[in-house]
């Protein structure tokens, strides 16, 4: 019915789409580890129950709830309807303030408190360094 060359692409084909399913599943089997979902505090409040692995908290910084001591920072993120308390040790970026975007990563103590080893300030499109800033010559 078909010929032997037919028969030789076809089966060229078909080994090569095997090969391509397999490296897309391996790569994304591999990548499922390194993976940090974030998570709104709405979010967290909905958990049915308390998972101790690495996650991500995003939202808002509520205003007048950073509290910095010696070696600690604490404040509350918001998404207006849910809140919850962070607890940071180490440096916080430069954007960070209040009421402005963060993604805290680390992880929950219980619905209500976070332990964050990491913090992100969020920016908008028009975000400059402040270097760039002064180097342009604007305010």
């Amino acid at each position: 019915m078909y010929g032997r060359k037919v028969k030789l692409r076809f089966l060229f084909v078909v080994i090569i789409l095997i090969t391509l399913i397999l490296t897309t599943f391996l790569i994304l089997k591999s990548l499922e580890e390194n993976v940090v979902y974030f998570q709104s505090p709405s979010e967290i409040k909905s958990f049915s129950e308390i998972d101790k692995s690495k996650i991500r908290v995003g939202g808002m910084v509520k205003k007048n709830s950073i509290s910095i001591s010696s070696n600690e920072v604490n404040f509350i993120i918001t998404d207006f309807k849910n809140e919850i308390n962070v607890t940071y040790s180490g440096a916080v970026p430069n954007l960070f303030a209040e009421g402005k975007g963060v993604v805290a990563e680390g992880f929950l103590k219980d619905r209500n408190f976070f332990s964050a080893t990491k913090i992100l300030a969020k920016h908008d499109e028009n975000y400059m360094p402040p270097e760039v800033k002064e180097a342009l010559g604007e305010k």
